[in-house]
């Protein structure tokens, strides 16, 4: 779809009239008009408002006519796993694991390869050639080339590794030590838990980036801890394979 096509789309989506969307991005209901007859474009700057409002990135505002690609791990990227700057507005050039409200997650390559070699092993590759293949990938990358001036100096592994301390000296009983935390998306791990009352509860927000993993419990029973962090909390569960039977055991807020 055209521009013209993708702001009557959203438009309407939203319930909003002409007037209404001239309202919000501080336009005249002719210029709205304009944009939907493929008259003109929106200004740069309007259209940063129209992506604020409506939640989807400029390029998709503009028909998708770049390929979007994270400029930290290499990934395709959608509106859906857009990294975020400090204000909330989406970033187009990372995702949301690598990128997460203006704060970069990862500030070391080998962390993130052996992050990227994990998930790719067994989909038409080895572990081995998915790791060959990002050592080639990442250094070509902008975020890696600019490593000296995008990055913070370590002070967020600094705060990773606080966040593991604090984690290994809960004292749960069977769950092997928290050596590395990793970036993950709350849509992705956000179990549901049942609570003492009978009801349930889940406890992330979908669209927030976490700093968590995942160990095997050491007693040998297939089930897993999962182990979440962020500023204001930590959350400490376990389940079966593919998250079955969640069980919370902690959440302690900072």
């Amino acid at each position: 779809m055209g521009t013209k096509d993708i702001i009557y789309e959203l438009r309407t989506k939203n319930g909003l009239s002409q007037d209404g969307l001239a309202e919000k991005v501080f336009v005249t209901r002719q210029a709205v008009s304009r944009w939907e007859n493929g008259e003109t474009v929106p200004n740069t700057e309007t259209l940063k408002q129209l992506s604020r409002l409506f939640d989807v990135s400029i390029n998709t505002l503009l028909g998708s006519p770049r390929r979007l690609v994270c400029q930290c791990c290499g990934m395709p990227l959608e509106d859906a796993v857009l990294g975020r700057d400090k204000d909330g507005t989406l970033n187009e050039d990372y995702c949301r694991w690598c990128y997460a409200d203006g704060t970069f997650t990862y500030n070391d390559m080998d962390d993130l390869i052996d992050v990227c070699a994990g998930h790719m092993a067994g989909d038409g590759f080895t572990e081995e050639q998915a790791r060959a293949y990002m050592k080639q990938l990442l250094p070509t990358l902008d975020y890696w080339k600019r490593h000296g001036e995008l990055g913070d100096g370590g002070a967020f592994d600094a705060f990773k590794e606080q966040l593991a301390e604090e984690i290994n000296g809960l004292g749960i009983a069977g769950m092997p030590r928290v050596e590395k935390l990793n970036a993950l998306v709350g849509k992705f791990v956000n179990l549901e838990y049942p609570l003492p009352g009978g009801g349930k509860a889940r406890f992330l927000d979908d669209g927030t980036t976490y700093l968590g993993t995942q160990l095997e419990a050491e007693d040998g029973s297939g089930r897993y801890f999962g182990v979440l962090a962020c500023e204001q909390f930590l959350l400490v569960s376990t389940y079966g394979k593919d998250g079955a039977d969640p069980e919370l055991l902690l959440y302690k807020k900072r």
